[in-house]
């Protein structure tokens, strides 16, 4: 099981570990945030992956039923964010700047999560399948 904390203030801070038998370890912290000027209004973290991916080794071919996690950041123009994975969609929650998205994979995938961003009025303002930085094959 993986825990992902987040806080705002006095500085963006971010937290992912894995909890094993009641024990924390393999804590993965970064300070400060990942957005340029540049950025698309929503950000996958870029640990992210270690949300979604059972192992970088079997590419998507991993024990189903599979428990998956997404975080990343949004800018303030953001009202609401999609996740689809493995054929089931999940509404993110946003809080401060990230969001968090989680659902059950049960069948084999070859693709990343897809996410979309939506503006205050429904409007699509992001879409992972239009981002030339997004990965959207796995690794």
């Amino acid at each position: 099981m993986f825990v992902v904390a987040v806080k705002e203030k006095p500085k963006e801070t971010r937290l992912v570990c894995n909890i094993k038998d009641g024990e924390a370890s393999g804590l993965n912290t970064s300070v400060g945030s990942d957005r340029l000027p540049d950025s698309p209004p929503v950000l996958a973290d870029i640990n992210a992956n270690k949300l979604y991916q059972q192992s970088f080794l079997d590419k998507g071919h991993w024990k189903l039923p599979f428990g998956w996690g997404f975080i990343g950041t949004v800018d303030p123009t953001v009202a609401k964010v999609t996740v689809s994975y493995g054929g089931a969609d999940s509404q993110a929650v946003l809080d401060h700047g990230w969001f968090v998205a989680s659902g059950t994979l049960t069948e084999q995938v070859t693709r990343s999560p897809h996410l979309k961003g939506y503006d205050k009025d429904g409007k699509l303002i992001y879409d992972s399948d239009e981002d030339k930085t997004y990965m959207r094959d796995l690794p």
